[in-house]
């Protein structure tokens, strides 16, 4: 039930909701249930979390608010970019809310990017997922979509509903 990137429920993947905002929906045919899982496990987040050949080589979860979201992410020539930062808004099944804004204790991010607004909602067969990535400025959504949010997102989209089958 993946739906195509021109099938999104807005009609198109990564319309901007917001000025400063990049948005990916998409129709997945797997439970909410089950995307919470490898959204919340680390050893369930790792396998699909990045498009290959990128790779999560480490993942600690600390599932509360103000709890840890750290990555490391191995790029195909070896370096490796660490990602630090919290959650902010857990909602079983349904929301995440992270950032890298912000570390653990609370502490301001000397370099903060983004927050991540990931939404769950139960459909006829499935789930419609909507990350959405919040930036502070216009040349941070810009350095976000030249980066390949859309891309990247979608292709980790796929990656994730094709690894929550596998569980099922």
């Amino acid at each position: 039930m993946s739906a195509s990137p021109s099938s999104a429920s807005s009609g198109k993947t990564g319309e901007q909701t917001g000025r400063l905002d990049l948005t990916l929906t998409r129709d997945l045919a797997v439970p909410p249930a089950l995307v919470w899982k490898v959204w919340t496990t680390p050893e369930h987040l790792m396998p699909w979390f990045c498009p290959r050949p990128w790779m999560v080589t480490q993942c600690e979860i600390e599932l509360r608010p103000g709890g840890k979201f750290f990555t490391v992410m191995r790029g195909p020539e070896g370096q490796e970019f660490p990602n630090l930062g919290i959650f902010l808004e857990l909602v079983e099944n349904r929301r995440l809310v992270f950032t890298d804004t912000l570390h653990p204790g609370w502490r301001p991010a000397t370099n903060p990017f983004f927050t991540a607004i990931v939404t769950m909602e139960e459909i006829a067969g499935g789930t419609r997922y909507t990350a959405t990535a919040l930036h502070k400025d216009d040349a941070d959504r810009k350095k976000h979509e030249e980066m390949g949010f859309h891309d990247g997102w979608a292709t980790a989209a796929t990656q994730m509903e094709d690894y929550a089958k596998s569980l099922l």
